[in-house]
């Protein structure tokens, strides 16, 4: 039923009330990945506590996490066993823009910031319409420069932020937009769209990525996932719980990686010959670290775009449950996205009062996209995280009595909203409530679970306090969720 009153019974209302029945699981897959694992408390193993010093961005493409992950516009099941985002290289860089950059609190001069500009355009309450959009900048990316102004400026003092480097003059940019259409709960058909905003042509190189999430190296569970080449267009998922296929459109290069740290790099030890930023490597430095048996548990497809001025390039996947057969992405890919974007539209314009201006109705739908974009996968066990993995150095004394050591009860593994994907890609109670008021509007049922999950036992602490946020979870937060 919607805030007008009246019965709602279309496309997006029945699947919604086909995942409340079970019948099908509509919200299997969504935008469950976070902008940033690195710099949060979870992957922090440190004797003292910094977080954002233990694991950096330097750090990130060649770590490998162990409660999550992190890309571009990623998706992920449930459970955040398989994960798809994209990976981008404007030729310039020093590395694949494989995450968004930020500042960390010492290198920011009002406190962690992140430092690009993307935007979530739209999506539904199953995620079975999503529109994402980045601004990718033609220029080298200007990651010194950005940490130095800031370091240099005093509080008192505006941000450096990234278009104040003229990084964006002339239009020199690609507009990159990612959209999701699900046939089926697990069908999801992948619509990437890049636009030169400039005026020469400009080469980019898109890496549509698809990853395992490492469960296999922390000495608990041995089973270990794979990605093969069945084609070379067709990536084939196998997970020790079900097999998916990634179809990919004609003129890509397929390459293949494990997710796992890159030894080497991090501590001078031999490790896996094609690590985690085996594909970074090999793509912006040539070198040979990518598996030439076309196997492992990370793999993207590498296109070599040419878009001439004021044009764009389309790129199509198609993420599913089933096995691939002729025409994945052509005539009925297309009616796919045509009718998720159509029923999108009936059900905003359904919630919508009619008296609102175009320019109310947007502004109120992206933010509701904003809103539903930040569904995260959110995995922390703390007395696992204290004591330490069985394959892993066991953490130092100090921890126990250190950060969260009274709430060894705490046992995460959930779709939570979160505040910010970026700065805060963790679960804060208080601010969780305030925006279940808003999801009710859009959906109810989500609404209700996330401020029912909160009081159940692996969240709420024995005392009856919530959990307030990872940095401490025992700090005390007003009583909104009342």
């Amino acid at each position: 039923m919607s805030s007008l009153g009246a019965v709602q019974n279309d496309a997006e209302e029945i699947r919604l009330a086909e995942d409340r029945q079970g019948t099908a699981k509509w919200k299997w897959w969504g935008p469950y990945v976070s902008a940033r694992q690195w710099g949060t408390v979870r992957e922090d193993y440190s004797e003292t506590g910094e977080a954002w010093a233990y694991l950096p961005h330097d750090v990130a493409r060649s770590r490998a996490y162990r409660w999550g992950e992190d890309g571009l516009a990623g998706i992920c099941d449930r459970w955040q066993h398989l994960c798809f985002g994209i990976a981008l290289w404007n030729g310039r860089d020093p590395i694949l823009k494989e995450r968004l950059f930020g500042l960390t609190n010492e290198e920011a001069n009002h406190g962690e910031d992140v430092k690009e500009y993307w935007w979530a355009l739209d999506s539904t309450p199953t995620h079975s319409w999503m529109r994402w959009l980045y601004k990718y900048p033609q220029a080298e990316f200007p990651y010194n420069q950005l940490v130095e102004e800031n370091r240099r400026r005093g509080r008192d003092q505006p941000e450096f932020e990234l278009v104040d480097t003229g990084i964006f003059d002339e239009s020199r940019y690609f507009d990159v937009e990612v959209t999701y259409a699900k046939a089926g709960p697990e069908d999801i058909c992948i619509r990437i769209v890049v636009f030169n905003r400039g005026p020469d042509p400009a080469p980019l190189h898109l890496l549509p990525t698809l990853w395992f999430r490492n469960t296999w190296s922390w000495g608990s569970d041995p089973r270990r996932p794979s990605l093969q080449a069945a084609t070379n267009t067709v990536i084939e998922a196998t997970h020790p719980l079900s097999t998916r296929w990634l179809v990919a459109a004609s003129g890509g290069e397929l390459l293949f990686c494990e997710n796992e740290s890159n030894a080497q790099r991090l501590w001078g030890v031999p490790g896996s010959p094609f690590p985690k930023d085996g594909i970074n490597d090999h793509v912006v430095h040539g070198a040979a670290s990518v598996n030439p048996m076309h196997s492992g548990t990370k793999a993207s497809v590498w296109y070599r775009l040419d878009i001439p001025a004021g044009q764009s390039a389309e790129v199509r996947l198609r993420l599913s449950d089933r096995r691939p057969s002729a025409g994945e992405l052509n005539a009925t890919f297309e009616s796919v996205l045509a009718a998720r974007e159509k029923e999108a539209d009936e059900f905003y314009e359904f919630l919508t009062p009619p008296s609102a201006s175009d320019e109310a109705r947007h502004v109120a739908r992206r933010a509701v996209a904003g809103l539903l974009w930040n569904k995260k996968h959110y995995r922390y066990d703390v007395k696992e995280w204290l004591d330490g993995d069985p394959a892993q150095p066991t953490p130092p004394p100090p921890r126990r009595r250190g950060r969260n050591s009274m709430w060894t009860h705490l046992n995460n593994a959930d779709i939570i909203s979160i505040p910010d994907e970026w700065e805060y890609p963790w679960y804060a109670a208080w601010d969780l409530a305030f925006h279940m008021v808003a999801m009710s509007v859009v959906d109810p049922g989500f609404a209700k679970d996330q401020l029912i999950l909160f009081c159940r036992e692996w969240f709420m602490h024995t005392n009856g306090q919530l959990p307030a946020y990872e940095w401490a979870f025992g700090d005390v937060n007003p009583p909104v969720h009342a």
